[in-house]
């Protein structure tokens, strides 16, 4: 009998996967988030949520809460845009998977830099992404509905 061949995983779920283990890098314990910009089928940056470089981080000294948000922590999706930036990548017309829904501000910062497509995981806090998506002409990809 034929060996049955091996279902590989989608383009989506594959990068998905990787920004699954990003967030294991994750050091604010209140939530792991992953994320991987992409373009071509070419990972460009990755980020995590986690202190200010040369900071401490929430799981070494605690969390900086304000109405009751944890502030010491800069969000995956802001790292991976200034680590494309800090290496002169390039993320225009690209897109960034995220284990998680980005935040309101996060969105801006996606959308202001010229990222087109957003996948992610879980949708996390802010149903105006939803909204501000289809104004701007911003895929939103939610995973969890697949």
């Amino acid at each position: 009998m034929p060996e049955q061949p091996r279902k590989r995983v989608s383009w989506d779920e594959y990068f998905m996967n990787i920004a699954r283990e990003v967030s294991t890098r994750s050091t604010c314990d209140r939530k792991h988030v992953g994320a991987v910009v992409v373009r071509d089928k070419i990972i460009l940056a990755t980020g995590y949520n986690g202190s200010i470089r040369g900071l401490p981080h929430c799981d070494e000294v605690g969390h900086l809460m304000e109405e009751g948000h944890c502030v010491r922590t800069v969000h995956a999706e802001a790292n991976a845009i200034v680590q494309a930036a800090k290496s002169g990548v390039r993320i225009d017309a690209a897109g960034i998977y995220v284990t998680a829904s980005p935040c309101w501000n996060c969105f801006r910062l996606i959308a202001n830099s010229g990222l087109k497509r957003i996948v992610f995981g879980e949708f996390y806090r802010d149903p105006k992404i939803f909204e501000m998506s289809q104004a701007l002409g911003l895929e939103l990809v939610d995973l969890s509905k697949k």
